[in-house]
């Protein structure tokens, strides 16, 4: 079977485009987030020789998939082709040519063999063309954007940036999008086990991060913090949650202001909890904090960057909404029972969900990293925050799914208690003032347009 994918990439040449596969982290930014694709290792790049092993979850089921990499030719092509894996045969050619006009035109050529036989032959083809069209719309939509987010700054030294929490949702993504536009990523890890060459220990509990290894980062990003969403909020899960957050704030703003020649910004997590249950008031930066468990955290949370500010580092606090991506997150967990055709509205489903694209906030944190006019509260969230009961359906549009099945709010007090109401049956209706007026561009406005990009099902 021969599979063929082709597009125009605007403004963009081939050797620009090329140079973004061949960084690390390019592979991470063009792998699907509905699917569970792990890189066990590599080595060579994409030249000739280079070799991945992936390891791929379907269901209650794994398998690994080792590929190597032939007939690279600078600038114009690269091959890919299986070694060991679910294919009886798989070669992927990927090629990049001038565009009439300008651009690259980007083309791939599949030629593969489904496994089974004659089975697979008669029944794979059909099911394997629409899986692929649906990752080369999502590849080619994700590296348009982040070529565009990039060349926005190409004319900006490249940074040292260091990360706290890398390995999550947000960190993980930021990471392989930085690195992939040419910049260095540090990561700061509190697992001496899980370091490699290049990491940087640190233990909030003991107060330990190596002042020396900074020296050399020009910006810090703090992601890293205890999940509220993981048990019901009993005392010590709420004293876990508050700690792991301002305790590690404190000792990163503390080691920054007390360096010489040290990064000179930190972008430092929050939420937007912070406003408590506002209802539908329009509510920007300048807005007071609320009441609850969550502004309370997020006033401690920010609070504890004051010692970097007041040594010069600029520091921004990123009031975070919900970030969709379905590969964690609030969006990860409500994909199950939406599928199954049980989603519904939460409550009243009046509350409103102030919301953020997962490639929009990676975006808006590199704005931040250049744009020396932010700071303090910057409201990471799209600018069309809506009520529960039409992202709900917006949903489940994009999922092709009924969403008739409401939760009753006092089921989901009786279920998660505290956590219940205040993550999900509280909500406030952000607008992302700062960034806006800093000329940020949100690629993805509606909530459905999101949706539909983020799980694969652009129309």
């Amino acid at each position: 079977m021969r599979y063929k994918y082709k597009t125009t990439i605007p403004d963009v040449g081939p050797e620009e485009v090329f140079d973004w596969h061949e960084r690390p982290g390019a592979l991470e930014r063009l792998t699907p987030p509905w699917g569970d694709v792990e890189v066990v290792s590599r080595s060579g790049g994409i030249r000739d020789g280079g070799k991945i092993s992936l390891r791929i979850r379907r269901g209650p089921t794994a398998f690994r998939w080792d590929l190597t990499h032939k007939d690279y030719i600078r600038g114009r092509q690269f091959r890919d082709e299986q070694v060991s894996g679910p294919m009886k045969h798989w070669s992927h050619r990927h090629l990049f040519e001038p565009a009439e006009g300008g651009g690259t035109l980007a083309r791939d050529e599949i030629d593969m063999e489904p496994p089974l036989g004659f089975a697979g032959r008669a029944i794979g083809p059909g099911f394997v063309k629409r899986e692929l069209d649906r990752l080369f719309a999502f590849r080619y939509q994700r590296l348009f954007t982040d070529l565009a987010r990039h060349r926005a700054f190409a004319h900006q030294k490249r940074l040292s940036v260091a990360i706290t929490g890398a390995s999550g949702l947000v960190g993980s993504n930021l990471r392989h999008f930085l690195t992939t536009g040419g910049h260095e990523v540090v990561r700061l890890v509190r697992d001496s086990r899980k370091m490699s060459e290049g990491d940087v220990f640190w233990n909030p509990a003991t107060g330990v991060l190596d002042e020396k290894a900074l020296q050399r980062v020009d910006a810090v990003v703090h992601l890293a913090g205890t999940s509220i969403a993981s048990g019901r909020w009993t005392e010590a899960r709420k004293r876990s949650i508050k700690q792991s957050r301002i305790r590690g704030t404190e000792l990163i703003a503390r080691t920054l202001a007390n360096m010489k020649n040290g990064p000179r910004v930190l972008i430092s997590a929050s939420a937007v909890g912070y406003y408590g249950d506002r209802g539908a008031e329009v509510l920007n930066e300048s807005t007071s904090p609320g009441r609850g468990f969550l502004a309370e955290v997020c006033r401690g949370w920010e609070g504890a960057t004051t010692s970097a500010e007041r040594a010069g580092v600029r520091v921004v606090n990123l009031r975070m909404g919900v970030v969709l991506s379905p590969n964690g997150g609030a969006l990860g967990q409500m994909l199950l029972p939406f599928k199954m055709g049980a989603g519904g509205r939460i409550g009243s489903g009046k509350q409103y969900m102030s919301w953020i694209d997962l490639d929009d906030l990676v975006g808006l944190i590199q704005h931040t990293l250049y744009d020396d006019s932010l700071h303090g509260p910057v409201n990471a969230t799209a600018p069309t925050p809506v009520p529960n009961a039409a992202f709900t359906s917006a949903l489940g549009r994009a999922l092709g799914r009924p969403t008739v099945v409401p939760v009753p709010g006092f089921a989901v007090k009786a279920a998660f208690g505290e956590l219940g109401t205040e993550a999900l049956l509280w909500g406030q209706r952000v607008r992302p003032e700062k960034a806006l007026n800093s000329g940020f561009e949100f690629f993805y406005k509606g909530v459905e347009d999101s949706l539909r990009f983020q799980l694969g099902r652009v129309e």
